[in-house]
């Protein structure tokens, strides 16, 4: 589940507070990064129990005869008893009980809905109805919501940055349910595989052992600015992307490039996107002329 957009997004800001915190401890802060990832994937699965509260307020509320928003033989009784997310549950302990309030305003925004009122008039009770009405509640009342963005910031800091990635996993995980996998059907896991997981370590260390040299390609093509009067932010995120560039040649250019002036657009100043973007851009030819980079 956690792409390399968002360990990029991590290890920016592990690294900013690295050089903030004054301690300098390479090693807790990498085990900071690895929490802070983990903390992305609570969030995964805690936007799927919200599925779950939602369902449960609505069996409340409406005669469970009448309700097919209610956890019959549908997707989210499925969801309820999938073995992964009641695993999480339990050893996590983390639940929508004290949010009772939040669960309440977002059901009865959902059941005033066309949505939920196309289905409820339907005579299609089949699984995937079920399945798409909860994709479509999800796409349009829950990926864009302040209350709830609000309710996630109170329970964890590090997801105030996180729901916007996860929601595409989440719908990711919707889409792909099957009936006849149950209780067993897997959810996404927490890295897709060893190489990811790897991919961030040694980004991150590459970032900070190496950052001398980073900075001093930064500086050497930036001749007309003081090191010091570029934002700190723009200074780390191209640090970052010059590790990426030089210690990873199955990533192309081109992918780095684009992918940390997205990022500069989202945690620094309005034009930093395309100061980086001519900056990086000036180093990664400078370094192929120099036989330093060979990569396309």
């Amino acid at each position: 589940m956690i792409n390399r957009v968002l360990i990029r997004l991590k290890i920016i800001q592990i690294v900013y507070a690295y050089y903030q915190n004054g301690s300098k401890n390479l090693d807790s802060a990498e085990k900071e990064l690895f929490f802070s990832l983990s903390k992305a994937y609570d969030l995964y699965n805690y936007l799927l129990m919200l599925m779950i509260a939602l369902t449960e307020y609505a069996q409340k509320r409406i005669d469970a005869a009448k309700a097919k928003l209610a956890p019959t033989k549908e997707f989210i009784a499925q969801l309820e008893v999938n073995k992964q997310l009641s695993e999480f549950i339990a050893n996590q302990k983390r639940t929508w009980t004290n949010d009772q309030d939040f669960i309440k305003e977002l059901y009865e925004k959902i059941v005033e809905t066309d949505i939920y009122k196309d289905y409820m008039a339907s005579d299609d009770n089949s699984y995937e109805a079920d399945r798409e009405l909860w994709r479509k509640i999800y796409k349009t009342y829950i990926f864009n919501n302040d209350s709830l963005d609000q309710v996630l910031e109170d329970q964890s800091l590090y997801w105030n940055d996180d729901k916007e990635i996860v929601d595409t996993f989440v719908l990711k995980t919707i889409k792909r349910f099957d009936e006849k996998k149950g209780a067993n059907q897997e959810l996404l896991p927490e890295f897709k595989d060893d190489e990811d997981q790897e991919f961030a370590r040694r980004l991150f260390r590459r970032t900070i052992l190496n950052s001398d040299y980073y900075r001093h390609l930064v500086s050497e093509n930036t001749k007309n600015w003081d090191l010091d009067r570029i934002a700190f932010m723009d200074v780390i995120i191209m640090q970052t992307a010059l590790a990426e560039i030089l210690s990873f040649p199955n990533i192309p250019v081109s992918v780095s490039l684009n992918e940390y002036v997205e990022i500069a657009k989202l945690y620094s100043t309005a034009k930093s996107g395309s100061f980086i973007n001519g900056t990086l851009d000036g180093i990664v030819n400078q370094l192929k002329k120099e036989g330093k980079l060979t990569k396309n």
